[in-house]
C-alpha cells in the first residue's frame, strides 16, 4: 500500500521532533511492509521568512494532494515579542484549519501508569483516566467576525459566532465516538452568558434524539476545568467549541505528567492533520531537548484514522509505552536519567522493529 504524507516541521522544536515522527513511520513502514511517500513543505515564521505568508499556497496545494499530514509547530519569539506585527505565524495555522476543512480536533487524554508520580494530581484521582476531548476547530471567536481595533487603538473587538450546521457537525462526531466508548457525552459550554452557547446547548439536545443510546449531559466551562482536576474519571468524550476546547485541553496535559505526551488529530473535508498539542518552545530550538512522543503517538493516530492500520497505530502506542516504561525519556520526565530527542526515536524505531 503506497500513501503520501505531507510533513511540515514549521518552526522551534518542530523540525526536531517531526523528524523523529518520521523515523518512526518510516520502521512502521519496514515491518509491515508498506510504502509512505513523504513529502515536506513550509509553514508558519518559517514561511513567513521564505516568502512573507504563514502558510503558503504551495503548502495549501501539497496538504490537498496528501493523504494525510504530519505537523509540528508554530511559533516565534521575535513575532510573539512584537505586538505590531501584521503577519504572525500563528495565522498559517489558523488559515490551514480554515482552507482545509478540519472542523473536529481530538484530542486523547489518558494516565499513562508509569507516570502517574509525574503528575502534581494526587494518584488515586488519576489512576485509570481515559478520555476525549472533541474540539470544534474552524468557527468561534478565533475566526469570528468583525474583529480588531478602534482606530485610536484604545478598543479591540473578537465576535464569537457559530451557526446551527457548524455546531451539528461536530457534536455528530462527538456522539458517534461516545457511541463506541463508554456511551457519555459531555458538553461544555456557557449557557448561562453566551448566545452561542445557548444554541451549542439547543442543538446538542435535538440531536441528542438520534443518540439515546448515549448518556447527555452539560456542564458550564468554568466547572468542567474544575471537574478535570477534581475528578477527571467522570469523562468519556467532551464536546465543546474552540476556545474553550484549546484552554481545557492545555490544562488537562497535567493529568499525564508532561503536555509533551499528548497528541491531537484534526479531521477534515479535505485531509487531516496531525500534531502534538504543545507549542513550538522556541527556547529549546536546536538543542535536542524536545520531547518527541507527543508527535510519534500523532503519528499513531494519522496511521489510524486516515490510513485505517490500526495494528501499526497500535504498535507505535506499544513501543511508546514500552519506552516510558524503561525510563527512555527526556528531561521533562527526568530530571537526571533523561535521553535526547534523537535517542528517544531511535529507540522507538528500534523497538517496533525488533532490534532493541
Amino acid at each position: 500500500m503506497e500513501k503520501t504524507i505531507a510533513v511540515l516541521p514549521g518552526d522551534g522544536i518542530g523540525p526536531e521532533i517531526v523528524r523523529e515522527a518520521k523515523k518512526v513511520l518510516v520502521a512502521i513502514e519496514k515491518k509491515f511492509n508498506h510504502k509512505f511517500k513523504f513529502t515536506e513543505g513550509t509553514i508558519g515564521a518559517h514561511a513567513i521568512d521564505i516568502c512573507g505568508e504563514p502558510f503558503p499556497n504551495e503548502t495549501h496545494d501539497l496538504c490537498m494532494n496528501t493523504d494525510a499530514v504530519l505537523f509540528g509547530a508554530i511559533g516565534d519569539l521575535k513575532y510573539d515579542n512584537d505586538p505590531k506585527a501584521k503577519v504572525r505565524p500563528e495565522q498559517g495555522l489558523l488559515k490551514m484549519r480554515k482552507e482545509l476543512g478540519l472542523y473536529a480536533n481530538l484530542r486523547p487524554v489518558m494516565a499513562i501508569p508509569g507516570l502517574i508520580e509525574k503528575s502534581p494530581l494526587k494518584n488515586h484521582l488519576i489512576e485509570g483516566v481515559d478520555f476525549m476531548v472533541v474540539r470544534e476547530l474552524t468557527g468561534g471567536i478565533y475566526f469570528g467576525e468583525p474583529r480588531g481595533r478602534a482606530e485610536d487603538g484604545r478598543k479591540a473587538f473578537d465576535s464569537n459566532v457559530y451557526t446551527v450546521d457548524e455546531i451539528e457537525r461536530i457534536s455528530r462526531k462527538a456522539f458517534e465516538f461516545a457511541r463506541n466508548r463508554n456511551k457519555k457525552l459531555t458538553a461544555v459550554d456557557k449557557a448561562n452568558v453566551l448566545a452561542t452557547s445557548r444554541l451549542w446547548r439547543e442543538t446538542i439536545q435535538e440531536l441528542h434524539k438520534e443518540y439515546k443510546d448515549v448518556e447527555l449531559e452539560f456542564m458550564f466551562v468554568d466547572n468542567a476545568a474544575m471537574q478535570i482536576i477534581q475528578n477527571p474519571k467522570q469523562f468519556d468524550v467532551i464536546v465543546t467549541e474552540n476556545m474553550f476546547g484549546d484552554i481545557l485541553t492545555d490544562e488537562a496535559s497535567v493529568i499525564t505528567g508532561s503536555i509533551g505526551l499528548l497528541p491531537s488529530a484534526s479531521l477534515g473535508v479535505h485531509t487531516s492533520v496531525y500534531e502534538p498539542i504543545h507549542g513550538s518552545f522556541p527556547q529549546a530550538t536546536g538543542q535536542n531537548i524536545a520531547n518527541p512522543l507527543a508527535t510519534i503517538l500523532s503519528a499513531a493516530m494519522l496511521l489510524e484514522y486516515s490510513f485505517g492500520l490500526f495494528e501499526e497505530a497500535k504498535t507505535i502506542k506499544e513501543a511508546v509505552d514500552k519506552s516510558l516504561e524503561a525510563g527512555i525519556v527526556t528531561q521533562d520526565l527526568s530530571a537526571n536519567n533523561y535521553y535526547n530527542t534523537s535517542e528517544i526515536g531511535r529507540w522507538v524505531s528500534d523497538y517496533i522493529l525488533g532490534d532493541l
